[in-house]
């Protein structure tokens, strides 16, 4: 019999720029990915329990109703003990997630930044530019309870936030991305040559890629492409390329740039511009802007993909809808609540693209055998550990002229 348990911290498997891990360290992230397993699992289901017998019957006999909406359930599900219990337990396994990942990054980040711009310098795949401001919605909190976010520095040119978040996202994930995080530009991959066999796309854009893990799979996956691979983030960006240049990839280029202001490249240049949890980190004002900016630089035939979390609708139950919203409220992500509240089919139209040329699909993370290995009786198994996530993308169409001719 298989035993549901989250995959060792050892599991990990170590490029270059990866922060060494001592034994007390790895300990501390096996027992957060424990923690995190039991207080989402186990002890998350006590949330529908206080709910059903305790927060509904009592809403009801104030109100004379049922709530309308996840706000009404939110504001009710915060006077209810165990809810209030189980949120202080989530918040406080990210608090020590990030609390151990940069203990065991400041150690050693002599080296860690010595060996960043080692490989950057012999490279030539980071373009760093001065003049890019870190937008204000990104720096009005610690996004996920990291201090500094993803833009900060301890010190001029270092690579904290970008190596604490490598190190951590194992244990934050319980190894659902796979040994080297990179399961969400594995599965678009999967997806895009499952979907359009022998499509060759020359020019691939990744908006906000953090420290490309999404993105080095996506170069991997097409290696006569050429990525570029942006963020406003400049520390994030460091360690992004160090980290591919560690990897040995060599057709992708980290570029310091905002994506509301695309205009350093030139319309209809890219084959395919694309996101992986990016989308629900963008303010109200930033999403259409790059929603528009990313229509103007795709070639006609091109693609959009969006890899998200599923937008909030009438057929996702309301209590469904309270519990995803929790990262809004106690995880610093300030943007989730509105971002998955809005249409991404008007969005999306609003950019360019015609209903007709939108799709929305599931995209399910390959499933990485060092982490989760095959069921020993040869039955293709994951034990249900692969993360799964909705893609909201289009196929840009050609002028009619084009079409026509």
């Amino acid at each position: 019999m298989t035993m549901d348990l989250p995959p060792p911290y050892t599991a990990l498997k170590r490029h270059p720029m990866m922060p060494n891990t001592r034994h007390d360290e790895a300990a501390r992230f096996n027992f957060l990915t424990h923690f995190n397993r039991y207080v989402s699992g186990s002890l998350g289901r006590g949330n529908q329990l206080a709910y059903d017998n305790r927060v509904l019957p009592e809403f009801r006999a104030e109100h004379g109703r049922d709530p309308q909406h996840r706000h009404e359930i939110r504001d009710a599900m915060n006077r209810d003990t165990f809810h209030r219990m189980w949120s202080a337990l989530k918040r406080n396994a990210m608090e020590m997630r990030q609390m151990n990942g940069r203990q065991t990054v400041l150690r050693q980040l002599d080296q860690l930044d010595a060996m960043a711009r080692q490989f950057n310098a012999h490279s030539g795949q980071l373009q760093l530019d001065s003049a890019i401001q870190q937008p204000r919605y990104q720096t009005c909190v610690d996004i996920h309870c990291q201090p500094g976010g993803y833009h900060s520095e301890e010190r001029p040119g270092d690579v904290t936030v970008g190596a604490n978040y490598d190190v951590g996202l194992f244990a934050t994930t319980g190894g659902a991305l796979g040994a080297l995080n990179d399961g969400g530009g594995q599965a678009v991959v999967a997806w895009a040559k499952a979907n359009r066999p022998g499509w060759a796309p020359a020019r691939i854009l990744d908006l906000g890629c953090t420290v490309g893990h999404n993105a080095v799979p996506i170069a991997q996956g097409f290696p006569e492409a050429h990525v570029i691979a942006i963020d406003t983030a400049g520390p994030s960006l460091r360690y992004g390329a160090a980290r591919a240049a560690g990897l040995g990839v060599k057709n992708i280029t980290f570029v310091q740039a905002d994506g509301e202001d695309l205009s350093r490249f030139p319309d209809d240049h890219f084959d395919w511009v694309q996101t992986t949890m990016f989308l629900h980190e963008l303010s109200a004002a930033a999403m259409p802007r790059i929603l528009a900016e990313a229509y103007r630089v795709l070639k006609p035939g091109g693609l959009m993909l969006h890899v998200e979390q599923p937008q909030y609708g009438p057929a996702m139950p309301l209590f469904e809808q309270f519990m995803r919203d929790w990262d809004a409220f106690n995880n610093n992500e300030p943007f989730w609540s509105a971002m998955h509240g809005v249409s991404m089919e008007e969005a999306l139209e609003q950019a360019g693209f015609a209903k007709a040329e939108q799709f929305s699909v599931g995209v399910r993370a390959v499933v990485d055998p060092d982490v989760f290995p095959p069921s020993p009786d040869g039955a293709a198994e994951d034990y249900g550990r692969a993360a799964i996530w909705n893609a909201y993308g289009a196929w840009k169409a050609a002028p009619a002229r084009e079409m026509a001719a």
